[in-house]
């Protein structure tokens, strides 16, 4: 306290951060918005889904076992360290047309079938009630949308539906139709061709008179491009083998069959390639069958009919032994000639061949067992048939393709480098069987001519005998193995079930909870971070550096004298507060002069000092009201007193000070009009008349009240901040710039204006104010009107809202609180 006053500023010294309960408040009370906006957002993305075609995605998996056997790695030392499986082949191969041909065969895709519905398209697939089966062999026209309806159980017509407005968001196809065979009565199983068509219409199900459908031909070409392209394939982990086989359906069902089709398809392929092999030495032994066969027959006809004409018994009794060898040796001659076949035959593949080699007969297949020579031929077959399928898919350019080329040449010559070793060895044999079958026939030549003569004849059929039932039995395995052969890869999982993909509704409907909050309160945060004007108390004491004195609340009377004529609203009691903070301002004078002033026009000024007058009196202070805004004068009109006399008379001699005082119709309540306008009113009020003028008020008047221009517009306002004890600032809420308050800051902070205090005017509850309803910095009540104050019940008997009619201000009060 200083000199019995209070130093009201010193409490703007410990005003406090603004924390987060502030915009908590502020904008929680757009609460009907946030909740409009997101009950709208929820409705559009439950429209989206109700009107959208799921997606699933469906998926199985494949084990790629190992293939190649160790020494493959020892011939090609750049392939020692790592696997030998080439996943990225089977990932290409998946994705091949040929095996996508091969799946969409065991599967009934060329026509598909919907459902009649307005709503979203609908694919009926296996719960169809009915099967189109085309006739491919004949030109048909596809891609044309064919309705069925039901005439009876067993009569049906085809039409064409016209295609409404929102049909565009369907996928049907909407290609040329065959008008040939529409809007003509058919029966089921009958055939229904023309010159463009040709199918079959069978029933699956039961159906009854009026039912609706329709189904789609696709050319199967275009079915086999595009499923070609829907198969996702890639390996479940870094470290194994397995391949995850998807792709995206609209039906689980469809999406399901193509994927085991697939696998199933992979499997059946990879063991194809396997039974090559096992094929074709079934073909090379049946070849050398039938040469083998011929000749046996022969032989066997020519030693039954020398045996009938010589009246031969048996000579083996006495020349067994010698026989035995022979035919011993001769066997052994026989099965190094076929070796030396088989090599000579290897030889010439592998000259003539190129890169394929995935038909070459190994050597243990034909009775040879060199396991090193069969190794090696493994590994090539492999090799071979691992390039064999990359092709597939890929070119010959391709850098996979050029590495296995790569190790197909290593293969290639070590195998030709071992079988020239095999030949050579073999030849040495065969030159040493020979020798000893030489030795043999000189022994054997010693018997007579005619057991001589059959000898030779029953070697020569015990030798093709015995190769012929040698290749019986090399044929008998081939074809258990070929019985017996197994894919080297497995079906791991098969697809069961899909996963819904799109749309994500759970993912949706918190987006449209989080866009249908966020969006209005990001428009509201831009709108409030643009917006330059005054809009709550928070806000006027963060931009105002002179201390705030009270509030005055909107009022929505027609009268400007609210205090005097409607004495019990809430805004007059809003006066009745700032009159109580103004008796303890400057308590020492005999009479307060209280100066009213803004930055603009149209704060509320005159009504301020209308009202805060109004309130002096009624507390039985004798006030008196002066008019200095000379510019704008409007208090007169307003109070209802003649302005032809006033302060503008008086300051140029043209009325006395008596004349000019007036009494009103309220009691303790005087008014000085401002008068005619003059052409000098700065000028006026610089007068030495207007000190006298206020001495003479100051003996006769408790409170004296002056209007006065804006300050921040005129420059006499400043010239009557001499004569005033208190000075009011006016703010208006959504009216006042927050820039209009730079000039008052620059002034109180340079300490060119005393006792200046600011009043919040005009505001409103609800929407952009914060109102803490409880004590505001100075003294008193903080009065603000509250349309929604479940505390002051039916207190103010003269309340001075309007009652919300129509439905619109009933959804805009929910904004207020």
């Amino acid at each position: 306290m200083i000199d019995g006053k209070i130093d009201i500023s010193k409490f703007e010294q410990d005003v406090k951060p603004i924390d987060i309960k502030y915009y908590l408040i502020k904008y929680s009370r757009y609460w009907p918005l946030y909740a409009t906006s997101i009950f709208i957002a929820i409705v559009l993305v439950f429209l989206f889904h109700r009107y959208t075609v799921e997606e699933y995605e469906v998926r199985g998996s494949v084990l790629i076992r190992q293939k190649n056997s160790p020494e493959v790695r020892i011939l090609d030392r750049s392939n020692i360290f790592s696997g030998s499986n080439n996943l990225e082949n089977d990932i290409l191969l998946f994705t091949s047309k040929n095996l996508a041909e091969e799946a969409l065969r065991k599967l009934h895709f060329d026509v598909s079938y919907y459902a009649s519905t307005n709503i979203k398209e609908i694919e009926l697939y296996d719960k169809s009630p009915i099967k189109v089966e085309v006739d491919w062999d004949f030109p048909q026209m596809e891609s044309g949308t064919i309705h069925i309806t039901m005439l009876s159980e067993d009569e049906f017509t085809l039409t064409r539906e016209d295609k409404g407005f929102f049909d565009f968001l369907n996928a049907k196809a909407n290609g040329p139709l065959d008008e040939e065979i529409l809007n003509k009565k058919y029966r089921f199983g009958e055939e229904i061709s023309s010159s463009k068509s040709k199918f079959t219409v069978q029933k699956v199900k039961y159906v009854k008179e009026g039912d609706k459908l329709y189904f789609i031909i696709h050319n199967p070409a275009d079915v086999l491009e595009r499923y070609s392209k829907a198969v996702s394939v890639r390996p479940i982990n870094s470290y194994g083998t397995v391949l995850q086989v998807s792709m995206v359906s609209r039906v689980v069902e469809k999406g399901r069959d193509y994927v085991n089709a697939l696998m199933d398809s992979y499997i059946d392929y990879d063991l194809k390639e396997k039974n090559r092999i096992t094929e074709n030495t079934l073909r090379f032994i049946d070849e050398q069958m039938h040469i083998l066969e011929d000749t046996l027959k022969m032989v066997e006809k020519t030693m039954l009919d020398f045996k009938v004409d010589n009246k031969l018994m048996d000579i083996n009794s006495e020349f067994g032994g010698v026989l035995g060898n022979i035919q011993s040796l001769e066997t052994m001659i026989q099965n190094i000639e076929f070796e030396l076949s088989y090599y000579e035959s290897m030889q010439t593949y592998l000259r003539e061949k190129g890169n394929d080699y995935s038909d070459i007969v190994a050597p243990s297949i034909v009775g040879l067992n060199d396991g090193f020579l069969n190794g090696l031929i493994a590994n090539l077959v492999t090799v071979s048939l691992e390039r064999r399928k990359l092709l597939s898919v890929v070119n010959d350019n391709h850098p996979n393709v050029s590495q296995l080329d790569e190790q197909i040449s290593k293969l290639r010559e070590n195998i030709f480098e071992n079988i020239n070793n095999l030949v050579a060895n073999t030849e040495r044999r065969k030159e040493e069987a020979q020798r000893k079958l030489q030795q043999l026939d000189d022994e054997f030549s010693k018997l007579p001519q005619t057991e001589s003569t059959y000898t030779n004849i029953f070697r020569q059929f015990r030798l093709r005998d015995n190769l012929y039932n040698y290749l019986l039995e090399k044929r008998a395995e081939a074809g258990i193995a070929k019985a017996s052969n197994v894919s080297d890869n497995a079906v791991l999982d098969y697809a069961r079930r899909g996963s819904l993909i799109f749309p994500k509704k759970a993912q949706n409907y918190g987006m449209a909870f989080g866009l249908g909050f966020f969006i209005p309160l990001a428009f509201l945060l831009g709108y409030h971070y643009l917006n330059n004007k005054i809009m709550d108390e928070i806000q006027l004491k963060n931009s105002i550096r002179i201390p705030m004195l009270g509030t005055i609340g909107l009022s929505n009377k027609e009268t400007n004298m609210l205090v005097a004529e409607h004495p019990k609203t809430m805004v007059s009691e809003s006066f009745r507060s700032l009159r109580s903070a103004l008796f303890y301002i400057a308590s020492d004078k005999k009479c307060k002069k209280i100066l009213v002033t803004s930055s603009v026009s149209g704060e509320g000024k005159t009504f301020v000092s209308l009202n805060l007058a109004s309130a002096m009196a009624l507390s039985g202070k004798k006030t008196c009201l002066v008019g200095l805004d000379l510019r704008k004068p409007k208090m007169s009109e307003y109070v209802g007193v003649d302005h032809k006399v006033g302060l503008s008379t008086y300051l140029v001699d043209r009325a006395e000070k008596e004349d000019i005082v007036m009494e009103t119709k309220y009691e303790n309540l005087y008014l000085v009009p401002s008068g005619p306008v003059p052409p000098n009113p700065a000028e006026l009020l610089l007068k030495d008349k207007m000190a006298t003028f206020l001495e003479y008020l100051e003996k006769d008047f408790d409170i004296v009240v002056m209007d006065t221009p804006p300050i921040g517009l005129v420059s006499e306002t400043m010239d009557l901040l001499r004569f005033s004890d208190v000075n009011l600032y006016i703010v208006r809420q959504d009216y006042t710039h927050k820039k209009y308050l730079l000039m008052i800051n620059d002034l109180y902070a340079n300490d060119q204006i005393n006792n200046f205090y600011a009043v919040f005017n005009g505001i409103r509850a609800g929407g952009d104010v914060y109102d803490f309803g409880g004590y505001n910095y100075g003294y008193g009540y903080n009065y603000s009107y509250m349309r929604k104050n479940k505390y002051t019940g039916n207190y103010y008997e003269d309340d001075d809202r309007k009652k919300p009619s129509m439905w619109l201000d009933k959804f805009l009060g929910k904004f207020r609180v």
